[in-house]
Formats: structure tokens, sequence, C-alpha cells
């Protein structure tokens, strides 16, 4: 069945897993097809955690895949899509796990990313591909789904992940009032430990800074594991100001909630950058392990502490232009090039321009 679609489709399925970030530029995607198909129906094979933040999202079909579970989230999903017949598959997942699952997903158009980004053999699971283009955001090259089934992209992304009423309470608890808040959600996935995260020290200055400067009220984020607990105690012993510790406290639409009441998040290359920015909280990204035009906050790229190409040049010897626009610098001391005073002076400037 030749793509763009000369109709809108009865039904597809889209198959995106993880993680935090990745699916909500997804979002962006299914909302677009939702507002420019609305009778298509959509099927959405998505990660359990994920589903714990998406998956109320009004008018898709949310098919839970539960990785932890092994073998036995891959006989779960077989039996659910074994009657189900879809007008097209949208693989929107590079990774072996994804790939394997879509085995079970029947459709005659199977859509995958182009050759050049099909990486772990994607491209042997599908049997169309989107336009091939370089040096893309990810949510740029997730759009190329949509583009390539017949969906425009908008001029602006639409989010719009539902905000239960008991989180915003939780939220309304926790900060209330009308003080301006900053929220720091210090740590990126553990797996990157020694190279994305930047120093605990450094982020109690900036508490200062913020609440000395600019009266803030200043939240700490973050999930149960020990780093994490590690870094909120470090910080709130370490700044000069009592600080609000939510770290390993808060689920994830209790931490969205948070993040639509806060004024400013900071953050690393992490998930919570991209949840903010779903629900249109600026973001200063530190940013020095990865190229944040390909994966930064969306929306905020003109408050992203950007030393990556610094990083790039002391790692490899070579400009951003000459190395490949996804290399990552894995470096255990690459986040000290961004400086405290780096993070202050956006801050100033971020809160100038809300004032204005």
């Amino acid at each position: 069945m030749p793509l763009p679609f000369t109709d809108p489709p009865k039904s597809l399925c889209i198959l995106r897993l993880s993680a935090i970030g990745d699916v909500c530029h997804s979002v962006a995607v299914v909302r677009a097809i939702q507002d420019q198909w609305p009778k298509t129906q959509l099927t959405w094979i998505v990660g359990a955690l994920e589903a714990t933040l998406v998956g109320d999202i009004p008018g898709i079909e949310f098919i839970t895949f539960d990785k932890k579970k092994g073998r036995a989230a891959f006989h779960a999903l077989k039996a659910q899509l074994s009657n189900r017949q879809f007008d097209a598959l949208l693989h929107m997942q590079v990774s072996l796990r994804a790939s394997m699952a879509s085995r079970y997903v029947h459709a005659p158009v199977r859509l995958g990313f182009d050759r050049s980004r099909a990486k772990d053999f994607q491209w042997l699971f599908t049997n169309q591909k989107i336009s091939k283009a370089d040096n893309q955001h990810v949510l740029d090259a997730l759009f190329g789904f949509a583009q390539a089934i017949g969906v425009a992209v908008p001029a602006q992304p639409r989010w719009d992940i539902p905000i239960p009423a008991d989180a915003a309470r939780y939220a309304e608890q926790h900060l209330p009032g009308t003080q301006p808040t900053l929220v720091i959600s210090p740590c990126s996935s553990t797996r990157f430990r020694n190279f994305r995260n930047w120093s605990a020290e450094r982020y109690a200055a900036v508490v200062n800074h913020a609440i000395e400067r600019h009266g803030m009220r200043v939240v700490l984020t973050g999930g149960p594991t020990e780093l994490e607990q590690e870094y909120g105690a470090r910080i709130s012993a370490m700044a000069q100001h009592p600080v609000v510790n939510l770290i390993g406290q808060s689920n994830l639409k209790q931490l969205l909630a948070i993040l639509q009441r806060a004024a400013v998040l900071v953050s690393p290359d992490s998930g919570p950058a991209h949840m903010a920015t779903a629900v249109g909280c600026p973001v200063i990204g530190l940013y020095a392990t990865s190229n944040p035009f390909r994966t930064g906050p969306y929306l905020s790229q003109q408050w992203v502490v950007n030393k990556y190409p610094e990083a790039v040049r002391q790692q490899f010897g070579k400009d951003v232009t000459q190395v490949a626009w996804g290399q990552r610098v894995r470096r255990a001391d690459v986040m000290d090039l961004i400086a405290v005073g780096d993070v202050c002076r956006m801050l100033d400037s971020l809160r100038a321009a809300a004032r204005r």
C-alpha cells in the first residue's frame, strides 16, 4: 500500500515503548494525527512505566508492554493482538525489543526509520521508511512518521497530557500560593551517572542564587534510586536555605502537575525536561554530553546552557560539525564544563523575560 494515505485510515498502531522523554515527543505526533484524522482508531503499544504518564489520553487505546516480565510480556502482547488488523504500524522506536514486539502487529504498512537511522536492525522489521533527514531534533524526526502517512506537521506541537485531580491537589499541597518555583531534577538516568549529572555542590549554589536573587521557592524532584536520594540529601544539606525535597515521593502524574505549576525547571538531558516542555514550563537544560539541538528541551533552546561544542573539542579535537549528529561525550568530568555562573545568568535572563 503506497504512502501517504489518500484518505484517513481506519486504524493505526503506534509502537513506542520508552523512554519518558521520547514518549513525550511521541505524544505530540499522536496529537497531530488525532487533530487531523479524528475518526482514525489509534492503538498505542507503550511501556508500563510510560503508560502511567500517558495512558489516560482520551481517544487512544493503550496496550501496556511490561519489559520486566521478560518473555511473558511478548506472549501477552501476542495474545492481545492475535485477531487484530491495522491499516499501518508506525514503528517509532529503534530498539531490538521494540522490533521483536512489532512482529505481533498485523498491518500491510510497517513504517520505520530510513535506513541510515534504523539502528538495531529495525529496517528488517519494516517495509516502508520515513524520508531521510539530517541533523534533526528527535521530535522533528518523529514527526517524519506523521508526514509519511499524510498528516501535516502542526505549527505548534500539542501535548495536553491529562493531569488527574489528585495529582493537581498533590502539587498544590507542596507548592501553595503564587510564589515562583524553581524545580531542580538533578539526575538523568542512572545508567549515565558518570556522564550527564552535574554536581550536587553546584546545584546547591544555584538554589542559593534563586532564593536570594529572585525570592523563589526551590523544589527537588526525582526517582527513588539510591543515587537520586543521595543527590537530594546533599543538595539540601549544602544549600543555605530550606528546599522542598520531593525526590522519591512523586509519581509521574504528580511530577507533571508540579512542573505545570513551576516557573522553571533546571535539569540535565532527561525525561523531566521533556515533561516540562509538554506543560509549558521553561527548561534550563544542562548539556555537555549530548547535542541539545538533537535532544534538548524542544521549546527552550534559548535557555539551554550548551557546553557540548567545548566537550566535543576536548574529547575528539573536532568541531561539532565534524562528528556524528548523535555523538555523545562520555567522560566522567564533562559536566564540570558547566559553571554555576552559567546557570545563574541563564536563570536571571529567564526571570527578566518572565517579568517583561
